[in-house]
């Protein structure tokens, strides 16, 4: 069996560290910078910032945006490589290839999309094209319609597609993804666990390794998530509220049977 993935996802607005709840609801927590510091201390597999600052709404003249000088998104992201002992996802505010080299010039080892690629999903085949499929994560925000189905969102979940989950995952593989980043918008920062069943329909409808994200509040979480059929398991909040929310995790893991480096 192969050993699952366990996630950290960490959140970026105006160049600080954000918890999230709904998508809507965002709280100052800390230093994108020494966050990663703390987590090459720790057991994680791999890290995931998402850059979810809205277009046109950037303000890094702020004093309490201030990061060790730093005044450039892409330069933050360059800080945090270099400091970064584990495989690096970046994304947010990706809506070209040049962005995408952008990225990976500054340390990044896969980028994910989520808006630009449903604008124009020729870009994923462009990109896997050009930086080969492991690089590419396609990023599917979903919430439940009122008659519980799914629907994809894009524009930090304001925007609605009119695609389910699995239509949209299915194309993505087609078109060259190599990861689904899957997220519940509805239960993104509620702690009531993950939505077991939007994660089986997805991983259902497609080969690909499906990350699951959204909901986590307890470290038995995880394991309900890779039951029900993601590859990874990764979540936002417990990790900034938790110490050792490594040990915690990998041990919830482990009690629950799954294979994981202790």
């Amino acid at each position: 069996m192969v050993k699952p993935r366990l996630i950290p996802v960490l959140l970026l607005q105006n160049g600080l560290l954000v918890r999230s709840e709904r998508f809507a609801l965002h709280q100052i927590i800390g230093n994108p910078i020494h966050e990663v510091e703390r987590f090459n201390q720790w057991n994680v597999d791999e890290l995931i910032y998402l850059d979810i600052t809205r277009d046109g709404a950037y303000d890094m003249r702020r004093d309490d945006a201030k990061v060790k000088g730093l005044t450039d998104p892409l330069a933050i992201l360059e800080a945090v490589s270099r400091s970064c002992f584990m495989p690096l996802t970046w994304g947010g505010r990706i809506r070209s290839l040049a962005d995408m080299a952008d990225r990976f010039a500054r340390g990044a080892d896969k980028i994910t999309i989520n808006t630009a690629a449903l604008a124009d999903p020729g870009l994923i085949e462009a990109a896997a094209r050009r930086f080969g499929s492991q690089a590419v994560v396609v990023g599917i925000d979903v919430r439940r319609t009122p008659e519980g189905g799914t629907e994809v969102m894009t524009d930090g979940g304001t925007t609605a597609t009119g695609r389910t989950a699995a239509a949209w995952a299915r194309e993505a593989e087609a078109r060259g993804a190599g990861e689904i980043l899957l997220q519940s918008v509805d239960r993104d920062g509620a702690g009531r666990g993950y939505d077991l069943e939007m994660i089986a329909e997805v991983a259902d409808a497609t080969g690909l390794p499906v990350i699951a994200l959204g909901g986590v509040g307890r470290y038995e979480d995880y394991a309900r998530g890779l039951a029900a059929g993601a590859s990874a398991v990764a979540a936002a909040n417990i990790w900034h509220f938790r110490e050792m929310a490594d040990r915690g995790g990998k041990r919830a893991l482990a009690k629950a049977g799954w294979p994981v480096r202790l």
